[in-house]
């Protein structure tokens, strides 16, 4: 890489720890890990889910990780090492670098617990917990999960705002969807492919540079919008944006903590896009709830169940619950990857809302300069400052000129002060 020679010897240090995270990290997929086989699904159906799949230890032995557990704790240690010995102990690049190496050492942890308790415990401690307070005296996730789905089963029990039918099929969702990418990206470079796939169970999912479709789904043009949204303007710009980091290239790849800001930003992307909708939102809630279902003792055909009295299908019911128990077993604590949506929406709104109130608006788009993790943000601005870290380069047009997104948090913020409670009584004669 020629960006290598205007590099001094500072920046060539950082790059290359950098370019060792980046590394070391490569064969970690923890989706791969910790996903049940498609036998396991076709039992349950066998047995019209009655019966607890056949997930414990030894299933998760029979597919052993890709690596040597013990020699990549061990690489990541000697890395962290590697940054202090370097950089010192209070460097603020290296303070972030070492954070992820310790991420990366609890996540490996995490999937040599595959089918035990300790996996439902580590995976609280790198995701957080549903019974978790955002702070002190406030609602925890599990609040924000049933008070959604009260204000949803209002909005369902007037009958007109139903989904309209998904007509499109994968290849006109794949060019619909092109289309809308090239406007942002350019039409030129290529950027983002979109492209069908018949290998993924998901309807839609993102890579570095591409969106895959499965072949046999069906869209409407709100989802189209949604994964424009949520695939397009935040996951993939925000890889783009954190490879083209000429030295701060770990910025590319996201550890646990930088999921619930990804995810957060996504969901926030949306709703100022207006790319929401009642019945995602009901699929983001629902997440929540089953998740702390089975953090308060239900097993598998419980949540199960929880979805079925949603009028989930059997078979859709399944594909959601098994989202909460995957890497565990079917009687044990959840996986609680799935509160990044809701916790880092939160959380992502709370940060902008902060940074409108105090003036200062310019950190902001630096959400999305890479897998930026919400704790690191007053350091990354510190290194763009230093030229240590680019400035985004893809930013979704709504960040791109913050004055109505600063606007609309100045009213937020006088809204929050005002009691909902009382506007209620107030105007129940209008309402």
């Amino acid at each position: 890489m020629n960006s290598h020679l205007a590099l001094d010897g500072y920046q060539l240090a950082v790059r290359a720890l950098s370019d060792r995270i980046v590394e070391a990290q490569t064969p970690i997929r923890v989706l791969d890990a910790v996903k049940w086989d498609d036998s396991i699904r076709q039992t349950f159906l066998k047995h019209k889910g009655r019966e607890l799949p056949a997930i414990d230890r030894s299933y998760y032995d029979s597919r052993p990780l890709p690596f040597d557990p013990a020699a990549k704790k061990l690489e990541f240690q000697n890395i962290e090492r590697d940054i202090t010995r370097q950089l010192g102990q209070f460097n603020p690049v290296g303070q972030i670098m070492r954070r992820m190496c310790r991420e990366y050492r609890m996540v490996i942890r995490m999937l040599e617990a595959r089918g035990t308790s300790d996996f439902g415990l580590i995976s609280q401690e790198l995701y957080g917990a549903a019974s978790d307070a955002f702070h002190a005296g406030d609602p925890t996730l599990a609040d924000l999960g049933l008070m959604f789905s009260d204000y949803l089963n209002n909005i369902d029990s007037r009958g007109d705002l139903k989904d309209e039918p998904k007509t499109l099929g994968a290849k006109e969702a794949v060019a619909l969807l092109q289309s809308r990418l090239n406007l942002v990206f350019g039409e030129s470079e290529n950027t983002i492919r979109v492209f069908e796939s018949d290998g993924i169970l998901a309807d839609a999912a993102a890579g570095a540079d591409y969106i895959k479709i499965r072949t046999d789904a069906m869209f409407n043009e709100r989802d189209v919008k949604a994964l424009e949204v949520h695939e397009g303007l935040v996951h993939v710009a925000t890889t783009l944006n954190g490879q083209n980091q000429p030295i701060c290239t770990f910025l590319a790849k996201g550890p646990p903590s930088s999921t619930v800001t990804q995810e957060g930003l996504a969901i926030l992307m949306e709703v100022i896009a207006f790319a929401s909708y009642p019945s995602r939102l009901r699929k983001l809630t629902n997440r929540t709830r089953a998740i702390h279902m089975a953090e308060q003792g239900a097993d598998f055909v419980q949540v199960c169940d929880f979805y079925r009295e949603q009028g989930f299908s059997l078979e859709d019911s399944y594909s959601n619950a098994s989202r909460a128990f995957r890497g565990s077993a079917p009687d044990g604590l959840p996986f609680t990857k799935d509160l990044s949506y809701l916790k880092g929406f939160i959380m992502i709104y709370n940060y902008i809302q902060l940074a409108v109130r105090k003036g200062k608006l310019e950190q902001i788009p630096l959400l999305f300069c890479g897998k930026t993790t919400l704790e690191d943000m007053r350091t990354l601005r510190q290194l763009v400052d230093e030229g240590l870290v680019s400035p985004p380069k893809y930013l979704p047009q709504q960040f791109r000129d913050l004055n109505s997104l600063s606007a609309w948090m100045c009213f937020s913020n006088f809204l929050n002060h005002l009691s909902l409670d009382r506007i209620e009584a107030d105007y129940a004669n209008i309402l």
